[in-house]
């Protein structure tokens, strides 16, 4: 586990420019589960393998900020996981939670974890509280390629069960699909039977110099020579055939099967 410190002075509750959402929060500074994808490691203040920070009284400090908005939904889930390993030791997301109960927000949370389910008693009680689960690898070798401190595809899937079966709203994301090795159609049929939503988005990286490409390029070199040059020119390219073909082959699974699916490729 990394080290555990607290952050610098800064707002808990930020603004979120999600759809039909104002504002987020973040119980982490810095994510252990270290995706070597993630955007956010291209603005990480620390390495996140040695250090994660929290706020030092989270609570009276929410308590302050919710205090000069209405009550609404709040998104977590954008620069951290609420729910990394760390949390079941510190509960800073528990008690985020239940300040958001007792002040009538509810929460729209996304992670990787099935640690959420722990808190399956405050998401109930709440107005239309949802929670979304991550996927983007088919098989466990490659996900521990990328993503080796999460929890495997059947403890998310199952913790979609358990919401679901718990009334609270499920929903999933594809997320990142990566050219050649993700395959999407697969995931959704897994997916789709425990979620009332399925969005899907390509991995699309801007910037070949960033932390989170260096990595990809690193692993894809080693692990997949052959497939590092094809893979490379679709995520640079939003025009690149790849995503044509996918995005045709999710168009007609979606209206035959008639799925919740949101293709943003």
């Amino acid at each position: 586990m990394a080290n555990i410190k607290p952050c610098s002075k800064r707002p808990v509750l930020t603004p979120c420019t999600l759809a039909g959402l104002n504002y987020q929060v973040d119980p982490y500074i810095g994510c252990e589960h270290y995706c070597y994808y993630c955007y956010a490691l291209n603005q990480a203040e620390t390495d996140w393998r040695e250090e994660i920070h929290i706020h030092e009284d989270i609570t009276r400090q929410l308590e302050s900020e919710l205090a000069t908005i209405a009550p609404q939904t709040i998104y977590m889930g954008w620069q951290t996981d609420s729910y990394q390993p760390c949390e079941a030791e510190y509960r800073q997301t528990r008690q985020v939670l239940e300040l958001m109960l007792k002040k009538g927000f509810s929460a729209s949370i996304l992670t990787k974890s099935d640690l959420v389910l722990r808190d399956t008693d405050l998401l109930q009680k709440m107005n239309r509280a949802s929670v979304s689960f991550s996927v983007a690898f088919n098989d466990d070798r490659t996900r521990c390629l990328f993503e080796a401190n999460t929890v495997d595809n059947e403890k998310r899937i199952e913790a979609l069960r358990e919401l679901k079966r718990a009334g609270v709203r499920t929903a999933a994301l594809l997320c990142p699909v990566i050219p050649y090795l993700t395959d999407a159609i697969q995931l959704i049929e897994l997916l789709a039977p425990c979620t009332e939503v399925i969005w899907i988005y390509g991995l699309g990286i801007d910037d070949r110099s960033g932390r989170n490409w260096l990595y990809m390029h690193k692993i894809l070199n080693r692990e997949f020579p052959g497939l590092l040059e094809p893979i490379a020119s679709a995520v640079f390219s939003k025009e690149h055939d790849f995503w044509a073909q996918l995005r045709g082959d999710l168009v007609r699974l979606k209206n035959d099967r008639q799925l919740n699916l949101n293709i943003r490729l």
